[in-house]
Protein backbone atom coordinates (compact mmCIF):
# COMPACT_ATOMS: atom_id res chain seq x y z
CA UNK A 1 0.00 0.00 0.00
CA UNK A 2 1.39 3.43 -0.95
CA UNK A 3 1.91 6.04 1.75
CA UNK A 4 -1.21 8.10 2.45
CA UNK A 5 -0.79 11.86 2.35
CA UNK A 6 -2.82 14.67 3.91
CA UNK A 7 -5.20 16.04 1.30
CA UNK A 8 -4.39 19.62 2.41
CA UNK A 9 -0.68 19.83 3.27
CA UNK A 10 0.52 16.52 1.71
CA UNK A 11 2.26 15.40 4.91
CA UNK A 12 2.44 11.57 5.20
CA UNK A 13 -0.34 10.23 7.45
CA UNK A 14 0.69 7.98 10.34
CA UNK A 15 -1.90 8.47 13.09
CA UNK A 16 -5.34 6.78 13.12
CA UNK A 17 -8.18 8.90 14.48
CA UNK A 18 -10.73 6.06 14.60
CA UNK A 19 -11.09 2.78 12.70
CA UNK A 20 -14.71 1.78 12.07
CA UNK A 21 -13.85 -1.38 10.18
CA UNK A 22 -15.40 -2.27 6.82
CA UNK A 23 -18.62 -0.60 5.72
CA UNK A 24 -20.70 -0.12 2.55
CA UNK A 25 -21.47 3.33 1.16
CA UNK A 26 -23.87 4.80 3.70
CA UNK A 27 -26.53 5.86 1.19
CA UNK A 28 -26.45 2.76 -1.05
CA UNK A 29 -29.89 1.41 -0.09
CA UNK A 30 -30.75 -2.00 -1.53
CA UNK A 31 -33.66 -3.07 -3.71
CA UNK A 32 -35.20 -6.48 -2.80
CA UNK A 33 -33.64 -8.16 -5.84
CA UNK A 34 -30.16 -7.03 -4.68
CA UNK A 35 -30.35 -9.11 -1.51
CA UNK A 36 -28.97 -12.14 -3.33
CA UNK A 37 -26.07 -10.18 -4.83
CA UNK A 38 -22.64 -9.28 -3.40
CA UNK A 39 -22.36 -5.89 -1.75
CA UNK A 40 -19.09 -3.89 -1.79
CA UNK A 41 -17.59 -2.91 1.57
CA UNK A 42 -14.77 -0.39 2.01
CA UNK A 43 -12.42 0.48 4.89
CA UNK A 44 -13.86 3.24 7.10
CA UNK A 45 -10.65 4.33 8.80
CA UNK A 46 -9.98 8.00 9.51
CA UNK A 47 -6.59 9.59 10.00
CA UNK A 48 -5.34 12.82 11.56
CA UNK A 49 -2.45 14.78 10.08
CA UNK A 50 0.45 15.28 12.50
CA UNK A 51 1.22 18.69 11.00
CA UNK A 52 -2.08 20.46 10.22
CA UNK A 53 -4.40 18.23 12.33
CA UNK A 54 -6.95 17.75 9.56
CA UNK A 55 -9.03 14.64 10.29
CA UNK A 56 -9.65 12.84 7.01
CA UNK A 57 -10.70 9.71 5.19
CA UNK A 58 -8.75 8.38 2.19
CA UNK A 59 -10.62 8.36 -1.12
CA UNK A 60 -11.77 4.74 -1.26
CA UNK A 61 -14.86 5.13 -3.45
CA UNK A 62 -14.97 7.67 -6.28
CA UNK A 63 -17.12 10.81 -6.04
CA UNK A 64 -18.96 9.54 -9.13
CA UNK A 65 -20.03 6.41 -7.23
CA UNK A 66 -21.09 8.37 -4.16
CA UNK A 67 -22.69 11.56 -5.43
CA UNK A 68 -24.15 10.97 -8.90
CA UNK A 69 -27.56 10.17 -7.37
CA UNK A 70 -29.02 11.35 -4.06
CA UNK A 71 -30.95 8.87 -1.95
CA UNK A 72 -33.09 11.75 -0.72
CA UNK A 73 -33.80 15.28 -1.85
CA UNK A 74 -33.19 18.15 0.53
CA UNK A 75 -36.65 19.67 0.05
CA UNK A 76 -38.18 16.56 1.65
CA UNK A 77 -37.14 17.91 5.07
CA UNK A 78 -39.31 20.63 6.61
CA UNK A 79 -36.65 21.41 9.21
CA UNK A 80 -34.04 21.92 6.49
CA UNK A 81 -36.36 24.19 4.51
CA UNK A 82 -36.98 26.34 7.57
CA UNK A 83 -33.23 26.53 8.20
CA UNK A 84 -32.36 27.76 4.70
CA UNK A 85 -35.34 30.12 4.53
CA UNK A 86 -33.99 31.91 7.60
CA UNK A 87 -30.51 31.87 6.07
CA UNK A 88 -31.66 33.45 2.80
CA UNK A 89 -33.55 36.20 4.59
CA UNK A 90 -30.52 36.95 6.77
CA UNK A 91 -28.04 37.04 3.87
CA UNK A 92 -30.22 39.30 1.72
CA UNK A 93 -30.52 41.74 4.60
CA UNK A 94 -26.93 41.59 5.82
CA UNK A 95 -25.21 41.88 2.44
CA UNK A 96 -27.80 43.93 0.55
CA UNK A 97 -28.42 41.39 -2.22
CA UNK A 98 -30.64 42.66 -5.05
CA UNK A 99 -31.67 41.84 -8.61
CA UNK A 100 -28.22 43.10 -9.62
CA UNK A 101 -26.49 40.42 -7.47
CA UNK A 102 -25.91 36.74 -8.11
CA UNK A 103 -26.04 33.83 -5.68
CA UNK A 104 -24.22 30.63 -6.65
CA UNK A 105 -24.61 27.48 -4.59
CA UNK A 106 -22.18 24.58 -4.87
CA UNK A 107 -23.87 21.22 -4.21
CA UNK A 108 -27.28 22.85 -4.58
CA UNK A 109 -29.25 19.59 -4.41
CA UNK A 110 -32.81 20.14 -5.72
CA UNK A 111 -32.70 23.94 -5.45
CA UNK A 112 -34.22 23.89 -1.97
CA UNK A 113 -32.10 26.87 -0.81
CA UNK A 114 -31.81 28.89 -4.01
CA UNK A 115 -35.57 29.04 -4.44
CA UNK A 116 -35.78 31.43 -1.47
CA UNK A 117 -33.40 33.85 -3.19
CA UNK A 118 -35.25 33.49 -6.49
CA UNK A 119 -38.53 34.33 -4.75
CA UNK A 120 -36.88 37.62 -3.71
CA UNK A 121 -35.80 38.20 -7.36
CA UNK A 122 -32.10 37.62 -6.69
CA UNK A 123 -30.52 35.78 -9.68
CA UNK A 124 -29.26 32.29 -8.81
CA UNK A 125 -27.21 29.43 -10.22
CA UNK A 126 -26.94 25.94 -8.79
CA UNK A 127 -24.06 23.49 -9.27
CA UNK A 128 -25.11 19.91 -8.54
CA UNK A 129 -23.53 16.68 -9.83
CA UNK A 130 -26.37 14.37 -8.71
CA UNK A 131 -28.52 13.86 -11.79
CA UNK A 132 -31.84 13.38 -10.01
CA UNK A 133 -31.34 16.43 -7.80
CA UNK A 134 -30.22 18.69 -10.67
CA UNK A 135 -33.27 17.62 -12.71
CA UNK A 136 -35.58 18.38 -9.78
CA UNK A 137 -34.04 21.86 -9.44
CA UNK A 138 -34.46 22.63 -13.14
CA UNK A 139 -38.08 21.51 -12.89
CA UNK A 140 -38.83 24.31 -10.40
CA UNK A 141 -36.96 26.90 -12.44
CA UNK A 142 -33.57 26.91 -10.72
CA UNK A 143 -30.82 27.03 -13.41
CA UNK A 144 -28.38 24.24 -12.50
CA UNK A 145 -25.07 22.95 -13.86
CA UNK A 146 -24.93 19.17 -13.48
CA UNK A 147 -21.19 19.03 -12.73
CA UNK A 148 -18.67 18.62 -9.94
CA UNK A 149 -17.23 21.94 -8.81
CA UNK A 150 -13.52 22.76 -8.97
CA UNK A 151 -10.98 25.06 -10.59
CA UNK A 152 -11.84 23.98 -14.14
CA UNK A 153 -15.55 24.76 -13.82
CA UNK A 154 -14.79 27.98 -11.93
CA UNK A 155 -12.61 29.23 -14.80
CA UNK A 156 -15.33 28.39 -17.34
CA UNK A 157 -17.93 30.29 -15.34
CA UNK A 158 -15.70 33.37 -15.15
CA UNK A 159 -15.07 33.17 -18.90
CA UNK A 160 -18.86 33.24 -19.34
CA UNK A 161 -19.05 36.36 -17.16
CA UNK A 162 -20.55 34.52 -14.20
CA UNK A 163 -19.25 35.30 -10.69
CA UNK A 164 -20.85 35.10 -7.27
CA UNK A 165 -21.67 37.98 -4.94
CA UNK A 166 -22.75 35.30 -2.48
CA UNK A 167 -21.16 31.87 -2.88
CA UNK A 168 -22.85 29.18 -0.80
CA UNK A 169 -21.47 25.77 0.15
CA UNK A 170 -23.69 23.92 2.61
CA UNK A 171 -22.28 20.55 3.70
CA UNK A 172 -20.01 20.19 0.68
CA UNK A 173 -16.57 21.28 1.92
CA UNK A 174 -16.23 18.04 3.89
CA UNK A 175 -17.42 16.03 0.89
CA UNK A 176 -14.80 17.01 -1.65
CA UNK A 177 -11.80 14.69 -2.02
CA UNK A 178 -9.82 17.39 -3.85
CA UNK A 179 -9.80 19.99 -1.10
CA UNK A 180 -7.24 22.44 -2.49
CA UNK A 181 -8.70 22.37 -5.99
CA UNK A 182 -12.19 22.96 -4.58
CA UNK A 183 -11.17 25.93 -2.43
CA UNK A 184 -9.12 27.39 -5.29
CA UNK A 185 -12.30 27.24 -7.38
CA UNK A 186 -14.21 29.17 -4.72
CA UNK A 187 -11.58 31.92 -4.85
CA UNK A 188 -11.78 32.11 -8.66
CA UNK A 189 -15.56 32.39 -8.98
CA UNK A 190 -16.08 34.80 -6.06
CA UNK A 191 -16.72 38.35 -7.30
CA UNK A 192 -14.65 41.25 -5.92
CA UNK A 193 -16.23 42.20 -2.60
CA UNK A 194 -18.22 38.97 -2.59
CA UNK A 195 -18.90 36.68 0.36
CA UNK A 196 -18.54 32.93 0.78
CA UNK A 197 -20.53 31.05 3.42
CA UNK A 198 -19.68 27.44 4.19
CA UNK A 199 -21.60 25.14 6.53
CA UNK A 200 -20.08 21.88 7.73
CA UNK A 201 -20.10 19.63 10.82
CA UNK A 202 -17.75 20.93 13.51
CA UNK A 203 -15.05 18.58 14.78
CA UNK A 204 -15.33 19.76 18.39
CA UNK A 205 -18.84 18.34 19.09
CA UNK A 206 -17.97 15.24 17.06
CA UNK A 207 -15.14 14.51 19.49
CA UNK A 208 -16.71 15.80 22.69
CA UNK A 209 -20.10 14.11 22.14
CA UNK A 210 -18.79 10.87 20.68
CA UNK A 211 -20.46 11.39 17.28
CA UNK A 212 -18.53 8.73 15.40
CA UNK A 213 -21.67 7.93 13.41
CA UNK A 214 -21.08 11.19 11.50
CA UNK A 215 -18.16 9.48 9.76
CA UNK A 216 -18.92 7.97 6.35
CA UNK A 217 -17.26 7.48 2.99
CA UNK A 218 -18.98 10.55 1.58
CA UNK A 219 -17.24 12.82 4.10
CA UNK A 220 -13.57 13.07 3.24
CA UNK A 221 -12.69 15.70 5.88
CA UNK A 222 -13.72 16.60 9.43
CA UNK A 223 -12.83 20.18 10.27
CA UNK A 224 -11.97 22.20 13.31
CA UNK A 225 -12.43 25.94 12.83
CA UNK A 226 -8.66 26.40 13.14
CA UNK A 227 -8.00 24.05 10.21
CA UNK A 228 -10.71 25.57 7.97
CA UNK A 229 -9.34 29.06 8.53
CA UNK A 230 -5.87 27.82 7.58
CA UNK A 231 -7.16 26.04 4.43
CA UNK A 232 -9.08 29.10 3.22
CA UNK A 233 -6.20 31.41 4.05
CA UNK A 234 -3.77 29.35 1.98
CA UNK A 235 -5.91 30.18 -1.07
CA UNK A 236 -6.23 33.92 -0.47
CA UNK A 237 -9.55 33.81 1.37
CA UNK A 238 -9.96 35.51 4.74
CA UNK A 239 -12.50 34.40 7.37
CA UNK A 240 -14.30 37.35 8.96
CA UNK A 241 -17.16 35.72 10.89
CA UNK A 242 -18.38 32.36 12.19
CA UNK A 243 -21.65 31.08 13.63
CA UNK A 244 -22.16 27.90 15.67
CA UNK A 245 -25.26 25.97 14.59
CA UNK A 246 -27.15 23.06 16.11
CA UNK A 247 -27.70 21.27 12.79
CA UNK A 248 -26.19 17.80 12.23
CA UNK A 249 -25.20 17.49 15.87
CA UNK A 250 -23.22 20.75 15.80
CA UNK A 251 -22.07 22.66 12.72
CA UNK A 252 -20.26 25.85 11.80
CA UNK A 253 -21.23 28.53 9.30
CA UNK A 254 -18.05 30.29 8.22
CA UNK A 255 -18.03 33.64 6.39
CA UNK A 256 -15.08 34.55 4.17
CA UNK A 257 -14.08 36.97 1.44
CA UNK A 258 -11.03 37.84 -0.59
CA UNK A 259 -7.98 38.51 1.56
CA UNK A 260 -7.33 42.26 1.71
CA UNK A 261 -11.01 43.17 1.66
CA UNK A 262 -11.08 45.86 4.35
CA UNK A 263 -14.82 46.40 4.23
CA UNK A 264 -15.58 43.58 6.68
CA UNK A 265 -13.73 43.60 10.00
CA UNK A 266 -13.16 40.28 11.77
CA UNK A 267 -15.82 39.66 14.43
CA UNK A 268 -15.17 38.70 18.04
CA UNK A 269 -16.70 35.28 17.36
CA UNK A 270 -13.72 34.36 15.18
CA UNK A 271 -11.19 35.14 17.90
CA UNK A 272 -13.30 33.50 20.60
CA UNK A 273 -13.64 30.20 18.71
CA UNK A 274 -9.95 30.14 17.76
CA UNK A 275 -9.05 30.73 21.41
CA UNK A 276 -11.40 27.98 22.58
CA UNK A 277 -9.92 25.44 20.19
CA UNK A 278 -6.45 26.46 21.27
CA UNK A 279 -7.38 25.90 24.93
CA UNK A 280 -8.85 22.49 24.05
CA UNK A 281 -5.62 21.50 22.33
CA UNK A 282 -6.88 21.08 18.76
CA UNK A 283 -3.46 22.12 17.46
CA UNK A 284 -1.88 19.26 19.43
CA UNK A 285 -2.33 15.50 19.22
CA UNK A 286 -4.08 15.19 22.60
CA UNK A 287 -7.80 15.52 21.63
CA UNK A 288 -7.39 12.92 18.90
CA UNK A 289 -5.53 10.34 20.97
CA UNK A 290 -8.34 8.79 23.02
CA UNK A 291 -11.32 9.05 20.66
CA UNK A 292 -11.00 5.55 19.17
CA UNK A 293 -11.06 3.89 22.60
CA UNK A 294 -14.21 5.78 23.57
CA UNK A 295 -15.88 4.59 20.36
CA UNK A 296 -15.05 0.96 21.14
CA UNK A 297 -16.53 1.33 24.64
CA UNK A 298 -19.76 2.74 23.18
CA UNK A 299 -20.05 -0.25 20.84
CA UNK A 300 -19.70 -2.67 23.74
CA UNK A 301 -22.35 -0.88 25.80
CA UNK A 302 -24.84 -0.76 22.94
CA UNK A 303 -24.43 -4.46 22.14
CA UNK A 304 -24.73 -5.35 25.83
CA UNK A 305 -28.05 -3.45 26.01
CA UNK A 306 -29.39 -5.06 22.83
CA UNK A 307 -28.42 -8.56 23.96
CA UNK A 308 -30.18 -8.12 27.30
CA UNK A 309 -33.34 -6.91 25.55
CA UNK A 310 -33.41 -9.73 23.01
CA UNK A 311 -32.57 -12.41 25.59
CA UNK A 312 -35.73 -11.49 27.49
CA UNK A 313 -37.91 -11.81 24.38
CA UNK A 314 -38.54 -8.13 23.86
CA UNK A 315 -38.58 -6.52 20.42
CA UNK A 316 -36.57 -3.57 19.04
CA UNK A 317 -37.35 -1.51 15.94
CA UNK A 318 -35.49 1.43 14.46
CA UNK A 319 -36.68 4.86 13.48
CA UNK A 320 -35.08 6.63 10.52
CA UNK A 321 -32.61 5.71 7.80
CA UNK A 322 -29.89 8.39 8.02
CA UNK A 323 -26.39 7.79 6.70
CA UNK A 324 -25.12 8.17 10.25
CA UNK A 325 -27.39 5.35 11.37
CA UNK A 326 -25.88 3.07 8.74
CA UNK A 327 -22.39 3.85 10.02
CA UNK A 328 -23.47 2.98 13.56
CA UNK A 329 -25.23 -0.26 12.64
CA UNK A 330 -22.45 -1.57 10.40
CA UNK A 331 -19.68 -0.73 12.87
CA UNK A 332 -21.54 -2.43 15.71
CA UNK A 333 -22.62 -5.43 13.58
CA UNK A 334 -26.31 -4.83 14.28
CA UNK A 335 -28.55 -6.67 11.82
CA UNK A 336 -32.02 -8.22 12.04
CA UNK A 337 -30.84 -10.43 14.88
CA UNK A 338 -31.02 -7.27 17.02
CA UNK A 339 -33.09 -4.75 15.07
CA UNK A 340 -36.23 -6.24 13.53
CA UNK A 341 -36.76 -3.40 11.05
CA UNK A 342 -36.63 0.37 10.76
CA UNK A 343 -39.25 2.86 9.57
CA UNK A 344 -38.99 6.02 7.52
CA UNK A 345 -41.57 8.55 6.33
CA UNK A 346 -39.74 8.98 3.00
CA UNK A 347 -41.94 7.02 0.61
CA UNK A 348 -39.25 6.03 -1.91
CA UNK A 349 -37.16 4.38 0.83
CA UNK A 350 -39.99 2.15 2.03
CA UNK A 351 -39.56 -1.38 0.76
CA UNK A 352 -35.79 -1.01 0.47
CA UNK A 353 -33.10 -2.38 2.80
CA UNK A 354 -30.32 -0.67 4.72
CA UNK A 355 -26.85 -1.08 3.18
CA UNK A 356 -24.68 -3.73 4.79
CA UNK A 357 -27.07 -4.73 7.56
CA UNK A 358 -29.95 -5.41 5.14
CA UNK A 359 -32.53 -4.34 7.69
CA UNK A 360 -35.93 -3.79 5.99
CA UNK A 361 -37.39 -0.29 5.78
CA UNK A 362 -41.14 0.10 6.40
CA UNK A 363 -43.62 2.94 6.67
CA UNK A 364 -44.12 4.45 10.17
CA UNK A 365 -47.55 2.77 10.10
CA UNK A 366 -45.76 -0.55 10.56
CA UNK A 367 -44.41 0.70 13.87
CA UNK A 368 -47.91 1.42 15.12
CA UNK A 369 -49.20 -1.96 13.96
CA UNK A 370 -46.24 -3.96 15.32
CA UNK A 371 -45.84 -2.08 18.64
CA UNK A 372 -42.23 -2.93 19.54
CA UNK A 373 -40.95 -2.67 23.11
CA UNK A 374 -38.13 -0.30 22.13
CA UNK A 375 -37.61 2.19 19.30
CA UNK A 376 -33.95 2.92 18.54
CA UNK A 377 -33.78 6.47 17.16
CA UNK A 378 -31.03 6.44 14.54
CA UNK A 379 -31.09 10.22 13.84
CA UNK A 380 -30.43 10.79 17.56
CA UNK A 381 -29.71 14.49 17.01
CA UNK A 382 -33.46 14.88 16.33
CA UNK A 383 -34.60 12.71 19.25
CA UNK A 384 -36.80 15.34 20.95
CA UNK A 385 -38.71 16.07 17.74
CA UNK A 386 -39.09 12.35 16.95
CA UNK A 387 -40.24 11.36 20.44
CA UNK A 388 -42.90 14.05 20.26
CA UNK A 389 -44.05 12.84 16.83
CA UNK A 390 -44.23 9.24 18.09
CA UNK A 391 -45.77 9.96 21.48
CA UNK A 392 -48.17 7.01 21.03
CA UNK A 393 -45.22 4.63 21.51
CA UNK A 394 -45.42 5.37 25.22
CA UNK A 395 -49.15 4.59 25.20
CA UNK A 396 -48.47 0.90 24.49
CA UNK A 397 -45.59 0.86 27.01
CA UNK A 398 -42.82 1.28 24.46
CA UNK A 399 -39.59 3.13 25.23
CA UNK A 400 -37.17 5.15 23.12
CA UNK A 401 -33.44 4.49 22.92
CA UNK A 402 -30.50 6.47 21.54
CA UNK A 403 -27.00 5.04 21.15
CA UNK A 404 -25.10 8.34 21.15
CA UNK A 405 -23.50 10.23 22.71
CA UNK A 406 -24.09 7.36 25.17
CA UNK A 407 -26.68 4.57 25.30
CA UNK A 408 -29.77 6.03 26.96
CA UNK A 409 -33.37 4.84 27.41
CA UNK A 410 -36.24 7.33 27.54
CA UNK A 411 -39.36 5.97 29.25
Amino acid sequence: MSQLECRFCFTPLHRTFVDLGMSPLANSYLEPEQLTQPEPFYPLRTWVCDWCHLVQLPEIASPEAIFRDHAELASDSEARLEHVARYAEAMIGRFGLTAASRVIEVASNDGYLLRFFKEREVPVLGIEPARNAAAAAEKIGIPTRGEFFGEELAHRLVEEGIRADLLVGNHVLAQTPHLNEFVAGLKIVLAPGGVITLEFPHLQPLIEHNQFDAISHEHFCYFSFTVVRRVLGSHGLAVFDVEELTTHGGSLRVFAGHAGDDERPVTERVDELLSREERLGYSTEEPYRWFGERVKATKRRLLYFLMRVKDTGRRIAGYGTPARGNTLLNYCGIRTDFLDYTVDATAHKQGLYLPGTRIPIHSPDHLRENRPDYVLILPWNRKDEIMEQLSEVREWGGQFVVALPEVKVFE
